[in-house]
């Protein structure tokens, strides 16, 4: 198989790539991440104008791409520059909307692909842990429409979005995969409340109240109660994201930690001719190189016809990353001493990073036993 990049996506790459190098630098995002909004409208729509947002979505979607490969290039490129515009979201509700919507829910896509709307999913919930089929939220028949009662956890941007891809249950029990539905609820329908707070890695979250929230029956998001498939289909685009941002971030920083290895003395030299800490870093250059394979693999398994093949291949480079971000972490950081751990060091910020991508749908326990779960059975 040639995993060799397009001609198309080599340039997508090395443009994003270089904006963040010339544009984006860490002082920079160090502003937008801790600024009251937790991202830049300015470099998010700046993004959208090179194409960033719409190389997620399919040419019949009004995209440039939507492949396992170009989600791939966009996110280890806005891993290389910790960017904390609001991809995931755009990636996961854009993808649940694209898969399910009528024409008219559609077009938001086109909005959000130039840089005009954010869209997020409100999906978790704080009883649910890392179990996708777990929605406690109740969406009941009111009229010809909807009224919805719940809550949400964790929803990225919550403040600023326009529109919510929210999960509700409308059959079953609070853990099973059928009953579940999907509603695209307004950002400013009544009963909708979002309480916003920063996060640790920078960019800010929200939790949602719904408290007899109605919205029409053209709210519902595809077949009522089949919600599920959707979800697994769309969070799977947003676990590849994550892997692939987390591998920029290791190139990040390995480079900043060979740089301090090659100028950093002692007893005259520079500490990258001592034989330990150059035993260390070659350990940590063959794990980011094994993080990046099992990204390549789930990049090439995201279309597989066979649900299983597709899951096994996203869950194990979930588990490989979250295993191998911890350690070059703490590696990189052990390895410029001191310095390391000190706020004014972009090294800081990726590791901070690294440790919470581990935790963003589903952290590597998480997915090693749902890799086990989904093997043949004999």
């Amino acid at each position: 198989m040639n995993f060799d990049h397009t001609e198309d996506r080599r340039m997508l790459s090395d443009m994003l790539k270089r904006f963040g190098a010339e544009q984006y630098g860490f002082a920079v995002r160090d502003r937008i991440a801790r600024s009251p909004q937790g991202y830049s409208p300015e470099f998010w729509q700046r993004y959208a104008e090179l194409g960033a947002v719409a190389a997620l979505f399919g040419e019949e979607d009004g995209g440039l791409g939507g492949s396992g490969f170009d989600i791939a290039v966009v996110f280890e490129a806005l891993g290389r520059a910790l960017v904390v515009e609001p991809f995931l979201d755009a990636l996961i509700a854009g993808d649940a909307i694209a898969a399910a919507g009528t024409p008219a829910q559609k077009a938001v896509l086109a909005e959000l692909q130039a840089g005009a709307a954010i869209v997020s999913l409100a999906h978790a919930e704080a009883q649910a842990g890392d179990e996708l089929a777990h929605v406690e939220t109740r969406a009941r028949p009111d009229g010809d429409g909807w009224r919805l009662d719940g809550s949400k956890a964790v929803v990225a941007n919550a403040e600023h979005a326009g529109l919510f891809v929210v999960s509700a249950r409308t059959a079953g029990g609070d853990a099973d995969p059928d009953g579940i539905s999907l509603f695209l609820v307004p950002a400013r329908t009544p009963g909708l409340r979002v309480q916003g707070y920063p996060l640790i890695d920078g960019g800010r979250a929200g939790d949602l109240a719904l408290s007899g929230v109605r919205v029409g029956a053209e709210a519902l998001l595809g077949r009522p109660g089949a919600g599920h498939a959707v979800l697994e289909r769309s969070v799977g685009k947003g676990l590849l994201a994550l892997c692939a941002e987390a591998v920029g971030a290791m190139d990040a920083a390995r480079d900043a930690t060979l740089e301090y290895l090659q100028t950093r003395k002692q007893f005259g030299v520079p500490i990258g001719r001592f034989q330990a800490l150059q035993h260390r870093m070659a350990d940590v250059l063959l794990e980011i190189e094994q993080a990046r394979s099992a990204v390549i693999n789930a990049a090439a398994q995201l279309g597989h016809a066979d649900r299983a093949t597709r899951e096994r291949a996203l869950s194990a480079a979930k588990h490989t990353i979250g295993r191998v971000g911890t350690r070059v972490a703490e590696e990189c950081i052990q390895l410029h001493g001191g310095i390391g751990m000190t706020w004014e060091l972009p090294l800081a910020h990726y590791a901070k990073r690294l440790v919470m991508i581990d935790h963003q749908l589903g952290d590597e326990d998480h997915h090693l036993a749902r890799f086990i779960a989904l093997a043949p059975q004999e």
